[in-house]
């Protein structure tokens, strides 16, 4: 742990060959090993995880496989002083997602997703986290006519409820997202998740994860949703990054698109004590056109600007402020924040 308090991580697919959509891979792929070593080279703490992460081609394998497999993978983490974040189920690749997973109409892929996010929770018992990460990313359509709505928040809370009773220490963290790669999501905000941990046969082991792009794609302020979770003490972990428009979550650098943006989010995270909740998640990736060698600076300055980020808000006249709120001298409040952006 760094002298602020807080800890640091980033995800496999933090380090990547520079695909998008639209085009090759730019980079080579970079093993496992060496996304590890850089890991703690960068001043990170613990690795995200996918369950095939973890453990590749679990589908095909028995479950005492997924366990060595997943031990042997802690291992290699305690080897580099590292721990495991979290294990998240992937469950929008696998050809049983194509119409969904938890909300697919066939009742057997939805059984499939559940099954497949149980091997996800055994995976991170091996590896000594009780968290699971839940992007819900095909839970919605392409057509609204496609579903029916009101049926599929049950399947969700179904399959939550399954992940609860099947381990009695798991955490779940719904991670919301408007779209992509469905056009309409059914959890798309931070209130959506937290109305359905609240439905749960467990409300207390649910919480959420907010992702900062995936929060201005909704139109909504990344600090603002943060602070709607922990006043209900509800944000388990947070994903920063930035966003250039609203095509897709871009994950820039954080701070690197609107500076006064990560501010408040560092700000809101620091009033409420965050470095003794959870994790700070760096979902960032290199520019598409970035060399192979430079291809971890994106890393680098995400985490580096958070702390300078953290000096900028411990700096900060507190008493100065509420005499600013009590006037209601906004313009003046304003000033002080953007002086002291400015140095």
């Amino acid at each position: 742990m760094n002298k602020y308090g807080y800890r640091f991580s980033f995800g496999p697919w933090n380090i990547h060959e520079g695909a998008d959509p639209f085009g090759p891979p730019v980079r080579e792929s970079v093993p496992f090993a060496v996304k590890l070593a850089a890991l703690k080279d960068l001043g990170y703490d613990a690795m995200q995880f996918h369950d095939d992460d973890a453990v590749p081609g679990l589908d095909d394998l028995s479950p005492e496989q997924i366990r060595r497999q997943a031990r042997e993978m802690r291992q290699m983490l305690e080897d580099n002083g590292l721990v495991a974040e979290f294990v998240a189920p992937r469950l929008w690749e696998h050809p049983n997602t194509i119409d969904g997973g938890f909300t697919a109409n066939d009742p057997a892929l939805r059984n499939y997703a559940i099954e497949r996010s149980k091997k996800a929770a055994d995976i991170a018992r091996e590896m000594g986290t009780n968290l699971m990460v839940l992007w819900l990313a095909r839970e919605g359509t392409y057509m609204r006519e496609a579903k029916d709505p009101v049926a599929a928040t049950h399947q969700l809370l179904a399959a939550i409820d399954a992940l609860l009773s099947y381990d009695s220490e798991l955490r779940i963290a719904i991670e919301p997202k408007p779209n992509e790669p469905m056009d309409v999501s059914y959890i798309p905000t931070i209130g959506h998740a937290l109305a359905l941990a609240l439905q749960t046969s467990e409300p207390a082991r649910v919480g959420c994860l907010v992702e900062s792009a995936h929060a201005i794609l909704a139109g909504l302020d990344p600090a603002d949703e943060m602070a709607f979770a922990l006043a209900f003490d509800k944000l388990y972990s947070v994903h920063l990054n930035d966003q250039n428009g609203l095509k897709f979550d871009q994950d820039r650098s954080f701070g690197a698109v609107n500076l006064r943006r990560a501010f408040d989010q560092v700000l809101v995270l620091e009033e409420n004590n965050y470095a003794s909740r959870g994790m700070v998640g760096m979902d960032v990736k290199a520019l598409r056109t970035q060399p192979a060698a430079l291809a971890t600076k994106h890393l680098r300055n995400s985490i580096e600007m958070f702390l300078c980020l953290v000096e900028k808000v411990r700096s900060l006249d507190r008493a100065r402020i509420d005499e600013l709120r009590a006037s209601r001298d906004y313009e003046e409040l304003d000033w002080l924040i953007t002086t002291t952006l400015m140095g």
